[in-house]
C-alpha cells in the first residue's frame, strides 16, 4: 500500500515568467496574486486565472503557466511521499534533480 499526501507549494513568477508542469493530470494550479495564462499542449483553450481562480488538470498534457504580471500561484497534486518536491515557497528560478516541476523565466509571453 502506498501512502499519499497532497503536495503543495507556491511559485512566484515575475512578469512574463513561465512555470512548466510536464504532466498536468491531477494537478491544481491556483492564482494567489497577479494573473496567469495556462496553456496545455494541443489544447485550443485560453485559460486565464485571476486571484482566487483555479485550474484542475484532468489530462496527461504539459501545462505552461505564464505570468501576465508579477504573480504567485499555488501548485498541488496528490503524490507518493517518496517523490522529490521543491521546498515550500519555491521560486520560478528553481533548479535541481529530477522532478515533475520545472520553473523557467525565459521571457516567453502569451501576447
Amino acid at each position: 500500500m502506498t501512502n499519499f499526501q497532497t503536495a503543495r507549494f507556491h511559485v512566484t513568477l515575475p512578469r512574463s515568467g513561465v512555470f512548466a508542469v510536464p504532466d498536468a493530470a491531477d494537478v491544481a494550479i491556483e492564482c494567489r496574486s497577479g494573473s496567469v495564462w495556462v496553456t496545455l499542449d494541443n489544447d485550443l483553450r485560453d485559460i486565464v486565472l485571476a486571484p482566487g481562480q483555479r485550474f484542475d488538470g484532468k489530462t496527461h498534457r504539459r501545462a505552461l503557466v505564464s505570468a501576465l504580471e508579477s504573480s504567485c500561484i499555488s501548485v498541488s497534486s496528490p503524490q507518493p511521499l517518496d517523490l522529490p518536491w521543491p521546498a515550500p515557497a519555491a521560486s520560478a528560478s528553481m533548479t535541481g534533480g529530477p522532478s515533475r516541476w520545472a520553473g523557467v523565466a525565459h521571457g516567453m509571453s502569451p501576447a
